[in-house]
């Protein structure tokens, strides 16, 4: 039997980290929507993402994008969003945007190029020791559109090289997180393009450099917990960015599309007990003679909120993670492995079945009220008369948006 204070407590402990785009203004990739009372700088994103953390209880850290959140003083960021009771999470680095990239940015054929990118992938690691965050995070628009374009093996060499010079930057504590991409900007050679290239590189470098699953990020029918069992056997499994697609790289709220897969996926990372840092192993009857220890993953959110309201959302998709854990953990695992060990296919699937076809949200609920916090949280938000505020205090200056 699955012991539910147990559940509870791991629930408690899980945390999932924001993204600080998600606050602003959005859209598709032909335009950018704009919405009334978004932030006009990074201090308000952090308000905006403190307010999700008050009606969730999970969701005390943000994580920011550079040059996006770029300020003066990010010692004092780090100090404002801890007096709104948060903190500042991984600091995404952006070799993107600019005209220099065009063809790349650690792999661009152009020295100059690859200097200025990798001074921002170090300007990143500076960012992290002000603000005391744990994580880099590395996304590569890099690749190629054309057959013969450039030489494969050569954009393998200098950004093995560039990642090389960053993981030697790092300081005690800190980490480089991977993130691959199966395709888009680039169309023919993508330069870390799924989770084998990334593990590659990482492997090379050591401990402190781990792999990013975004769930958005592979073709279709992929078995993504599939991945994610192997880089959490292999201890490379350092982040998730969580969102949903239907066709590419949709950035839809997680657990839209495919809820049933972030299950999966899920159940994964509860088995290997790695649902916070130091989880005791085993969420079963025998909880209390645990073994193992989780290795601290990053449960990030990475979603483009194109049309829905901002800080709503964010507070859905909170939830939508929650209950695809609260699932996982009661999966009766002790059921499981005797069903899987006596080869009973349809009951080892049953038992996965029974846990998923669990209605989760009067638990989440009464988890909720014994921590203090309003049962509902969109509700309780909708209700605090915040979003009205912002709309009024917001007016002026310039909205922060994506790529902006």
């Amino acid at each position: 039997m699955v012991d539910q204070k147990a559940v509870k407590v791991a629930l408690r402990q899980h945390q999932i980290e924001l993204p600080s785009w998600a606050f602003g203004n959005s859209g598709t990739r032909f335009k950018v929507f704009g919405q009334p009372g978004v932030p006009r700088n990074p201090y308000e994103k952090a308000d905006d993402a403190a307010q999700v953390h008050k009606y969730t209880g999970v969701a005390p850290i943000m994580a920011v994008h550079i040059p996006w959140d770029k300020v003066d003083d990010y010692e004092a960021l780090s100090a404002h969003a801890r007096d709104n009771g948060i903190r500042i999470g991984a600091v995404n680095a952006n070799v993107f945007q600019d005209d220099d990239y065009k063809l790349g940015s650690v792999c661009n054929p152009d020295p100059k190029s690859r200097k200025k990118a990798l001074a921002h992938l170090l300007e990143c690691v500076d960012i992290m020791d002000a603000t005391g965050s744990r994580d880099l995070k590395l996304w590569f628009a890099d690749g190629t559109n054309y057959p013969g374009q450039d030489d494969i093996s050569a954009r393998q060499d200098r950004m093995a090289e560039a990642l090389a010079a960053v993981y030697e930057r790092l300081g005690d504590g800190q980490r480089m997180l991977l993130e691959y991409k199966l395709f888009e900007p680039s169309f023919y050679t993508t330069d870390v393009p799924d989770w084998g290239t990334a593990l590659l590189h990482c492997q090379a470098l050591g401990d402190q450099a781990q792999v990013v699953v975004d769930t958005g990020h592979h073709a279709p029918g992929v078995n993504i917990e599939f991945i994610v069992a192997l880089l959490l056997k292999a201890g490379k499994l350092g982040g998730f960015d969580f969102n949903s697609r239907f066709y590419a790289d949709d950035d839809l709220m997680v657990g839209a599309a495919d809820p049933f897969q972030l299950f999966r996926i899920m159940h994964e990372v509860v088995k290997a007990a790695a649902l916070y840092e130091g989880q005791p192993g085993g969420i079963t009857a025998r909880s209390a003679t645990a073994r193992t220890t989780g290795p601290g993953i990053a449960f990030m959110l990475d979603q483009c909120h194109n049309i829905e309201p901002k800080i709503p959302a964010q507070i859905r998709s909170v939830m939508n993670v929650q209950e695809a854990v609260a699932k996982a953990l009661l999966v009766d695992a002790d059921a499981l492995r005797a069903a899987q060990l006596a080869g009973d296919v349809l009951e080892s699937n049953a038992v996965l079945m029974d846990a998923y076809n669990t209605d989760v949200r009067p638990l989440l609920a009464e988890l909720r009220e014994e921590m203090g916090l309003a049962p509902e949280p969109v509700k309780a938000y909708l209700a605090s008369g915040y979003g009205e505020k912002i709309v009024a205090q917001r007016v002026g200056g310039t909205a922060a948006g994506w790529g902006a």
